[in-house]
């Protein structure tokens, strides 16, 4: 063990070194490293919760859009159904509205004819009595010029 001794190590030393040393590896591992190591598997476990959160989240989201593009095509759809509907609604209306103006006016036609005829049978009656009196006025002067 002189040879030792001649390169300037002092055994004891170096025994109480490595001690040290050892100590100190261990004094770590107990204070730093295992809590060092507890933090970042907790924080890896965080990250990967948070991932999952994110993922449901995505999935969520995608879940709920597609809820809204169903509700939207039914809003569409029955927004198209009640827009055909106020259509037909309103061609009904027309129709009745025109037929009702049909019906009025033929009405209308059938009173101005029947007015019209009684006018005329108004008119040819007091023609007839004009031409009656006209005729006894005319035959009554020709008899009394003949007498």
């Amino acid at each position: 063990m002189g040879g030792l001794a001649d390169l300037g190590i002092n055994l004891p030393v170096l025994v109480a070194q490595i001690i040290n040393v050892a100590i100190l590896f261990g004094l770590l591992y107990l204070v730093a490293y295992k809590p060092i190591m507890r933090m970042l598997d907790e924080r890896s476990r965080r990250i990967k919760e948070s991932m999952k959160q994110a993922d449901d989240i995505k999935e969520q989201a995608a879940h709920a859009e597609g809820e809204v593009r169903k509700q939207l095509e039914a809003a569409s759809s029955e927004g198209q159904e009640r827009i055909a509907q106020a259509v037909q609604i309103g061609e009904d209306v027309k129709q009745k509205a025109q037929q009702e103006a049909r019906q009025e006016a033929e009405t209308l036609i059938a009173r101005a004819r029947t007015d019209i005829q009684r006018e005329r049978d108004e008119a040819i009656d007091e023609l007839r009595k004009e031409v009656a009196d006209l005729t006894i006025l005319a035959a009554g002067k020709v008899i009394d010029r003949s007498l």
